[in-house]
């Protein structure tokens, strides 16, 4: 599909069929079927499933109303015009009573058709297609009172079997859903006169469609979007918007919706996720195994309840109501328009003659599986009108849709994980290299101790035997020295003697012979004894040196493996050294584009001073200002540049540094971050917000004050977020902040913060108690129209909130407002300048006048001449209607204006209440207080 002025080109115009009038079609009877098919795609590392798609027609029932008792009464001699044959899939429109067009649908639905059977054969397959996620779109059209509204909305508080698709729809999306790890959100809004409006917050009341130049979705990103946790929120919602919708009385229906209604719910899922495909820095792939990515399905389901398409006379609309039913027809005009050029493969599709036709791109000839329900009604007067819906119907079949899958990886959700374990990893690391180390020096002072304490042991032992050996050698040789000499004198005294001996001698000779020779030999076995002693010594003291060796080599690989560890220490230094280099790099690219970001605004400031570009001006900016447009672009580039090299945890870390410069910039770029709601949760989990709230309490700075507040009104705007920021003692510190800062752009952000939490029903005693209302009356010494607008908005959310309180019957007793002195304030602004505190202040004054109990305070405040006033002066149509209903049901009211009645005369309440004219108070008002 590619722009062409204005409309759309079909390319794939071989891929569409040309489809008669009166067959049914059979392409995707059975939606399950045709979502098996789910191409994949890969690109640029993430993977992205809705490059292809499936061929999907519309889907077109018919569902006839049952006669109502004004045509059981007027029509009792005619016949129906429209005859059903539902096995058939079959019906018959009668022209006359012998005359009939025969007409085929998809499905055919004869009055008595259950609201479940209706659910189950229309919507429930676009249900379970979203839930696979795809894009589903059920549509109801028809003429007025023929029930659209009834088979889409109806709530079925009552009974349960009647409940509408809308109801029954989320009932299947939360059954099938796990809360844990998937999300179910919802807008509600409505097309009033070609402007949207949201439902669930009345104030805001002009919102943009914004569409994606790259893959063509159509989104409206300022409507409020709130998640869905059981089904009762989801029926108040319903009914919420529902009690803001317009309606008027006509005459073919006595609640006549006056807006296109369109529900949107966005489902997340996450799946089990496959092995992605990364790209190392050198270019080389791999994969990281082990390593499942996340897969996350987005579907989305639109719910549209088209108003009216009878024809202006039928309905007999007038003044207001005539101009609202022609916006109606005209929007209807164009939706018909791009059909009928879907039907026909026309090169050109009018899809933005209308915003209803924007809102629809992706439902007609788009990505989404499309179903549709016509409602008519038997009555032969509107036959004109039953006619051209079954007509609509039928060129409805004719569309044809390629249906897509929405399905990508969480590489963000797996970024997280990694770096949650690469940090387990580095913690482990470093603890078991320290206990390594600690090991290996208590291994090897242990070594050299027990080395040490063997060569001691050993040098002992050796001296001693040394000494002992020597000993017994010295004295053995004496010992032998003697008896030789003694030998030798015996032998020589023998020589001497030459005279003849006896026999006795001799005998007495060879005795003293064999005792010399036998001590001679006792002798030398005394010798080889000490020798042998003296080799098994020699042979210890080897034992021992080859100890001391063995010793010595463990001491050799010791020293080998603690030069060794000693290399690896020095690796992770120069590891540890060069990340902090990069990080000090990322530092100043931090701060130079901070630094950046300060001169862009400055120029910006000095080019439009005390104005914030938004709408038709900042539009008519760019256009005179082309390079301011640049300088922001560049700025938001270079923020989501820097995010994803350095990362948030990292980014956050740097709040803390010890550099007054650093931590400035550091915050400037968090508080840009918090700006887009993408960014948003990541931020609260990563612990930026605790981080914020203590910089609102540690740092002196008052720039740091100012956009550290500015983010923290951002994070506000979550009702998630609120109840962190209530937790943490957040009101507190923004009201430490706002009575301690002078600047008024520091008061307006915190006046912001406040602003937003006041919208909190659950929030709203305990921020009272701790002087959240205190604080915001405390900011209005500025007197900076900013800084005002802001106040009023935070005072108009409580008071909205309170009001509702009150209805509900949850609170009971004076407005905590008024008790905190507010009244004065609020009655002095009521008729400000400055339009957004006046609005503001407007609304305010109508919901505190909403519960009985304030009203005596109100009126001894001047409050009723303020809402008098409003009553017939404001602007807005919605505040005017409200403050005029609460003047008339309010019997406090009513009895001090017959009071003054009474008191004073008609002239002088007359100059006190504003114009001559008797017109000056709303009719009901008059005649209730008794001016005539």
């Amino acid at each position: 599909m590619a722009a062409s002025g204005g409309g759309y080109n079909y390319r794939n115009g071989n891929q569409r069929s040309s489809l008669k009038v009166d067959k049914p079609l059979s392409v995707n009877s059975n939606p399950k079927n045709s979502l098996k098919s789910k191409p994949l795609s890969s690109s640029g590392g993430v993977v992205r499933r809705n490059s292809t798609g499936v061929p999907g027609r519309v889907r077109v029932a018919v569902r006839l109303r049952p006669r109502n008792s004004e045509e059981l009464v007027a029509d009792a001699d005619f016949a129906d015009c429209v005859e059903l044959q539902p096995e058939l899939k079959r019906l018959k429109l009668r022209k006359n009573n012998w005359d009939s067009d025969t007409f085929e649908f998809d499905e055919v639905l004869t009055e008595f058709a259950s609201q479940k059977r209706v659910y189950e054969v229309v919507a429930k397959p676009v249900v379970e297609s979203v839930l696979e996620g795809y894009n589903g779109t059920v549509m109801a059209y028809g003429q007025t009172g023929t029930g659209k509204t009834y088979t889409l909305g109806r709530l079925g508080e009552e009974d349960t079997a009647a409940r509408g698709i809308m109801v029954r729809a989320m009932e299947d999306i939360l059954a099938d859903i796990s809360l844990e790890t998937d999300s179910v959100s919802v807008s509600y809004l409505q097309l009033y006169m070609e402007t949207i409006q949201d439902l669930l917050d009345p104030a805001n009341d002009n919102i943009a469609i914004v569409e994606d130049p790259k893959t063509g979705d159509v989104s409206v990103p300022g409507a409020s979007l709130i998640e869905i946790m059981d089904q009762q929120s989801f029926v108040e919602l319903l009914r919420l918007g529902e009690a803001h919708r317009f309606a008027a009385n006509t005459k073919l229906n006595t609640e006549s919706s006056r807006s296109h209604a369109i529900l949107m719910v966005h489902v997340k899922r996450h799946v089990k996720g496959k092995d992605p495909t990364l790209s190392s820095e050198n270019g080389n792939s791999h994969v990281v195994k082990n390593l499942k990515a996340p897969i996350v399905r987005k579907g989305k389901l639109v719910v549209v309840d088209l108003a009216g398409s009878e024809r202006i006379d039928k309905s007999g609309s007038e003044g207001h109501t005539l101009e609202e039913a022609k916006s109606i027809n005209l929007s209807l005009s164009a939706l018909g328009n791009c059909i009928n050029a879907l039907a026909e493969n026309s090169t050109h599709v009018p899809v933005r003659d209308s915003k209803l036709t924007r809102l629809l791109r992706d439902s007609f000839g788009g990505t989404a599986r499309t179903s549709l329900v016509i409602t008519i009604g038997p009555s032969p007067r509107h036959r004109g009108e039953t006619t051209s819906t079954i007509m609509f119907g039928q060129r409805a079949m004719k569309v044809e849709n390629m249906v897509k899958l929405k399905e990508e990886f969480d590489y963000k959700s797996l970024s997280r994980s990694l770096d949650t374990q690469l940090d387990k990893l580095i913690a482990e690391h470093e603890r078991q290299q320290k206990a390594f180390k600690d090991e290996i020096e208590r291994l090897t002072l242990e070594a050299q101790n027990q080395i040490s304490e063997v060569e001691g042991n050993y040098a002992d032992s050796l001296e001693k035997e040394r000494l002992k050996y020597q000993k017994d050698y010295m004295e053995s040789i004496k010992k032998l020295e003697q008896q030789l000499m003694m030998t030798q004198r015996n032998c020589g005294s023998e020589k001497i003697t030459n005279g003849p001996k006896d026999d006795g001698a001799k005998v007495t000779s060879n005795k003293e012979n064999l005792s010399a020779i036998e001590e001679v030999v006792e002798l030398k076995k005394q010798l080889q004894k000490e020798t042998n002693l003296r080799k098994a010594a020699e042979e210890e003291v080897s034992n021992l040196k080859n100890q001391l060796s063995q010793w010595k080599r463990s001491e050799a690989a010791g020293n080998a493996e603690i030069l060794k560890l000693q290399k690896m220490l020095e690796d992770e230094t120069q590891q540890k050294d060069k990340l902090e280099g990069e990080i000090a790099v990322l530092q100043s690219q931090l701060m130079q584009i901070s630094f950046e970001a300060d001169e862009t605004r400055k120029r910006l400031d000095l080019n439009e001073p005390g104005r914030t570009l938004g709408g038709m001006d900042s539009l008519i900016d760019q256009v005179r200002h082309p390079q301011q447009k640049d300088s922001g672009n560049e700025e938001k580039a270079s923020i989501a540049k820097l995010f994803e090299q350095v990362g948030l945890q990292k980014i956050l870390s740097l709040l803390e540094a010890e550099d007054a410069d650093v931590r400035i910039h550091a915050v400037k770029v968090v508080a840009n971050l918090a700006a887009e709601e993408s960014n948003q949760e990541k931020i609260v989990q990563a612990g930026g917000l605790t981080s914020l709230l203590m910089l609102l309490k540690s740092s002196e700075d008052e720039t740091i004050h100012r956009v550290a507040a500015g983010a923290i009104a951002n994070l506000a705007m979550n009702e998630s977020n609120q109840e962190l920021i209530m937790a943490q003692g957040g009101i507190s510190l923004l009201s430490m902040t706002a009575a301690n800062a002078e600047d008024p752009q520091t008061l307006r952000m915190v006046a912001g913060a406040i602003a937003n939490l006041c919208g909190n029903d659950k929030l709203q005693t305990k921020l009272r108690g701790e002087g959240g209302i205190k604080a915001l009356l405390g900011m209005v010494r500025s007197g900076h129209p900013d800084v005002l607008a802001q106040v009023a908005r935070g005072i108009a959310n409580f008071a909205k909130c309170e009001s509702r309180a009150s209805t509900q019957g949850t609170k009971s007793g004076r407005s905590l407002l008024i008790e905190d002195g507010a009244l004065p304030w609020i009655v002095q602004n009521a008729n400000n300048e400055a339009s957004a505190i006046k609005r503001h202040i407007e609304l305010a004054l109508c919901h505190l006048a909403q519960h009985e109990v304030n009203t005596r305070d109100m009126i001894t405040g001047g409050a009723l001449w303020e809402l008098v006033r409003i009553s017939r002066d404001c602007s807005r149509e919605d505040i005017r209607n409200l403050a005029h209903r609460t003047l008339t049901s309010s019997p406090t009211f009513l009895a001090e204006l017959r009071r003054l009645r009474n008191a004073v005369s008609y002239q002088t309440m007359k100059m006190l209440l504003g114009p001559t004219s008797p017109s000056f108070v709303p009719a009901e008002v008059i005649s209730c207080g008794g001016f005539s």
